[in-house]
């Protein structure tokens, strides 16, 4: 009888301290070929479907009148550009992730027909024409730094192709952060997609992969200035409605980027002197079939890849490191049975979401 209660004390203690969460397969599947392959399918239907379309576009005379695929021949799929980048950057992770993926040849047609010279060159004359400088401000300038990112890291030389096509855009998109981001005083905090700190943290991922020391001077700085004085975060106001990144965690993502170990852990230390039990449950989605009540679902999944990665960068027998393992292995859980349905409004983007997750997820086992 006493070893039988010797037993349920340990494995209580064991719950609650974190050590049974670290197990990945207690709460969420692992990513595998076949789940890979699913979300692939997904994401290669997605960049070829021109329609539905949301064209975010500003006209000075008739003769902007266009289709999407016209407006934009790289990205043109997915309802908009930024989520028709997101299924570029998800499908190129999965290629190099599995290279047996079933889809692998499928994958590399459709993205060399839309990563063209000349397609490059129609994105790039679309953002320097008059009214265009805010077009996918910050967030689809992120997501194009981030799969120019990764593609800069590859010796595929299929992939080493596509980031010499594309290239030119993002030093373009770059050049809108020197004339952005100087100008804006006050950060954006809300967790859509004008959300500062997140267009930084991509940003920031694009200026190391291709060596850019100057544009990460650059953007390290400006994320001093908006973030480095904060201190107790009104987490517990989150979420709002339509939110799809956490504003608290997003930025200590960022900052964790920024700083060094010892200098983010005090930082965040003040940030958020308490982790709030808002941040500890996933959000509750009521309505999958509104286009923006979706968006929940995707905030479950960058919580998740959030909670993983400033998880690594907090000592590990902390009370927070095993709150963020803890509570970012049940938002992942909550949120990736969602990731495939018959609603359009999410599946669209979230697959992107997951495999970002699934990525950082993957690291910190390492």
């Amino acid at each position: 009888m006493f070893k039988k209660f010797a037993f349920i004390l340990i494995v209580s203690f064991w719950m609650v301290n974190g050590v049974a969460a670290q197990s990945p397969n207690m709460m969420i599947p692992p990513f595998t070929m076949e789940t890979a392959s699913k979300f692939a399918a997904q994401a290669y239907s997605c960049i070829l479907s021109e329609y539905p379309n949301k064209i975010s576009h500003t006209m000075e005379s008739d003769n902007d009148i266009a289709l999407p695929r016209q407006l934009h021949p790289a990205f043109y799929g997915c309802y908009d550009w930024h989520s028709a980048v997101q299924g570029h950057w998800s499908l190129v992770k999965m290629i190099q992730q599995f290279p047996d993926l079933p889809q692998r040849n499928q994958i590399i047609d459709a993205i060399n027909k839309n990563i063209t010279d000349q397609n490059i060159q129609t994105e790039i004359a679309y953002f320097k024409q008059k009214g265009r400088t805010a077009f996918e401000r910050p967030y689809g300038w992120a997501w194009l730094l981030k799969l120019t990112s990764e593609l800069a890291k590859s010796n595929d030389p299929v992939q080493k192709e596509w980031f010499h096509r594309l290239y030119p855009l993002a030093e373009t998109i770059k050049s809108l952060y020197y004339d952005y981001l100087p100008g804006l005083y006050y950060p954006i905090r809300r967790g859509v997609h004008e959300n500062t700190a997140f267009g930084i943290a991509f940003a920031l991922d694009y200026a190391r992969a291709v060596g850019d020391k100057t544009f990460e001077s650059f953007l390290i700085e400006r994320a001093k200035f908006y973030f480095f004085n904060d201190r107790n975060i009104p987490a517990s106001w989150e979420p709002e409605g339509e939110d799809f990144l956490s504003p608290s965690l997003v930025e200590a993502d960022l900052m964790r980027r920024v700083l060094d170990r010892d200098e983010f852990v005090r930082w965040f230390k003040d940030f958020m002197p308490v982790y709030p039990y808002s941040l500890t449950y996933p959000a509750v989605v009521a309505d999958r079939e509104d286009p923006k009540g979706v968006n929940l679902d995707g905030l479950n999944l960058s919580r998740a890849w959030c909670m993983f990665e400033l998880a690594k960068a907090i000592p590990d027998d902390s009370q927070t490191h095993r709150d963020l393992w803890q509570s970012g292995y049940r938002h992942a859980a909550e949120a990736l049975p969602n990731v495939l349905s018959d609603n359009y409004g999410g599946t669209h983007w979230l697959a992107s979401f997951a495999v970002y997750m699934f990525m950082t997820l993957s690291d910190i086992q390492q």
